[in-house]
């Protein structure tokens, strides 16, 4: 692993460290996190800096590096405070139903930190609350015929779907919606030239401005894995 990777992994992972140097700290990792969530929530992810976060805190930037070495790691714990942990268990819930509230509370989370999208692409160090969210998928397709693996491509796959609405809705105006404003745009475009896409135009004006992206597909994906667990399991 590389330096940034292990240093990720210390703050994330390892108990809590005092600084190395100087006097009591008078910091907290929790509280760097909070600063820094707070500026990406309200000007993105690119406003965020440790000059800024240190600015926001009331102490300079130097002190900040005694805490978190660098801007990497300091998304990390950020995205780790953001994303918080997933839906508690409920006993007596089957797997679609916590597979539901599961991607339901996942795209909350991506509509009240919408810099969380940019933040959790590639590969990189997870904390364990973000970790938990993939425990939950897999633990609660455990025992339904799926194969590790299989399992854990269903957590992709969701959070793929749900990842895919958020970026939409975070194009969308504040008081709009990606479907609204699709058809905004391509409504009288088909109307237009409704003889050449017929299909389309009839779809078009069936909408009953309903936006249902989000459940449809997540209902179709489940479909899709509750069709297979039943072929597995008889």
């Amino acid at each position: 692993m590389g330096e940034e990777t292990n240093e990720a992994v210390r703050l994330l992972w390892g108990p809590p460290a005092k600084p190395s140097r100087g006097p009591k700290p008078a910091l907290s990792l929790a509280r760097i996190a909070a600063a820094g969530v707070e500026i990406a929530d309200a000007e993105g992810l690119g406003a965020v800096s440790m000059q800024k976060v240190a600015g926001l805190l009331d102490f300079t930037k130097m002190s900040l590096y005694r805490y978190v070495p660098g801007k990497a790691e300091l998304v990390a714990l950020m995205v780790e405070a953001a994303v918080g942990g997933p839906p508690p268990v409920v006993d007596g819930l089957g797997w679609r139903e916590q597979l539901t509230a599961w991607a339901k509370q996942l795209a909350r989370s991506f509509t009240e930190h919408p810099w969380l999208l940019d933040a959790t692409v590639g590969p990189r160090v997870m904390g364990p609350k973000e970790l938990g969210w993939l425990e939950r998928v897999v633990a609660a397709l455990d025992g339904h015929g799926l194969t590790g693996p299989e399992r854990m491509d269903a957590a992709v796959l969701l959070a793929g779907h749900v990842r895919g609405i958020a970026e939409q809705a975070r194009a969308a105006r504040p008081d709009g919606s990606p479907e609204t404003e699709l058809l905004a745009v391509l409504g009288p475009l088909v109307h237009q030239h409704a003889d050449r896409f017929p299909a389309l135009a009839a779809a078009i004006a069936s909408q009953d401005g309903r936006d249902q992206a989000l459940d449809f597909g997540l209902e179709r994906i489940l479909d899709g894995l509750e069709t297979l667990i039943t072929r597995r399991t008889g």
